[in-house]
């Protein structure tokens, strides 16, 4: 009852972090929130709250403490770069995993079919696993990203937009579009791999859409990949100074998420002249 009870404490924490002010407090104290985590995983390996929080909070730390800076760094130490790309990427499939543990416990052996028959694998989930698609398509394909290199991750791709796709099925608004955000970065991916810019576009439109215009997260997204990739750096340049003129305070619930996007985007516009030709 007391592994129970700590468990659901802590799946519910999400919003102690996200409106918080200060990203250096936030980035020391998750690690031993984590480890916490994973210590009553142990006792409690079925929770399904605390597996869905696991793997959010894994994919949020990687993303935000550990690939954070890996623009840069590709420019400036390739070597620590390589490091710190290699260890996001273990950070990503080790959320991917709990979420994996997750998705189990709805549909037994649907982490294997997702691999084979992803459309068909989906079609297992309801309305009330939505957060748990996201995190699973968010996390795997993080890492996908992180190892494009990597053929058989690469090959893992049909699964995350099979994830999302089921996920906007289920609940187009889900977070108040950060689906259509994530599928901004699938669909920027090259032809090749299933991408199309046409398509992101849309997405791209559904997010402001749901946000009523302002997006300071889904304005770095677009470009950092779908202004980088197509070489617009007037529209680069442009909507990261949108990022920047975003007050962190004007959605408390999402403080520090638009604190680390202006973050971001001051870094890429420092880095503007070796992202564009």
């Amino acid at each position: 009852m007391a592994v129970n009870s700590l468990a659901d404490s802590l799946s519910a924490s999400g919003d102690v972090y996200t409106s918080d002010n200060d990203p250096e407090l936030v980035g020391d104290a998750l690690p031993f929130a984590l480890k916490t985590m994973e210590t009553l995983l142990a006792e409690a390996p079925r929770h399904r709250g605390l597996l869905l929080s696991t793997c959010q909070g894994f994919t949020q730390y990687a993303y935000a403490f550990v690939a954070f800076d890996l623009p840069r760094l590709e420019v400036e130490d390739y070597r620590f770069y390589r490091e710190q790309r290699d260890r996001a990427r273990r950070l990503y499939l080790r959320a991917r995993d709990y979420c994996f543990r997750g998705l189990e416990e709805v549909a037994p052996g649907v982490s294997g079919r997702l691999r084979v028959a992803p459309e068909e694998a989906v079609d297992a989930f309801a309305a009330e696993h939505v957060p748990l698609l996201f995190w699973t398509g968010s996390s795997w394909g993080s890492a996908i990203g992180l190892g494009l290199d990597q053929p058989e991750l690469v090959a893992d791709a049909p699964a995350i937009r099979a994830l999302l796709a089921r996920a906007m099925e289920l609940e187009p608004a889900y977070g108040r579009g950060i689906l259509h955000e994530a599928m901004i970065v699938i669909e920027a991916l090259p032809e090749e791999m299933g991408g199309s810019i046409e398509r992101a576009r849309e997405h791209y439109d559904q997010v402001l859409e749901l946000r009523d215009g302002r997006s300071p997260s889904t304005w770095l997204r677009w470009a950092e990949t779908v202004s980088v990739r197509q070489q617009d750096r007037e529209e680069f340049e442009r909507l990261l100074n949108q990022v920047l003129e975003t007050d962190p305070d004007e959605v408390t619930s999402e403080r520090l998420l638009t604190i680390l996007a202006r973050r971001r985007a001051r870094m890429l516009l420092d880095l503007a002249a070796d992202l564009f030709i």
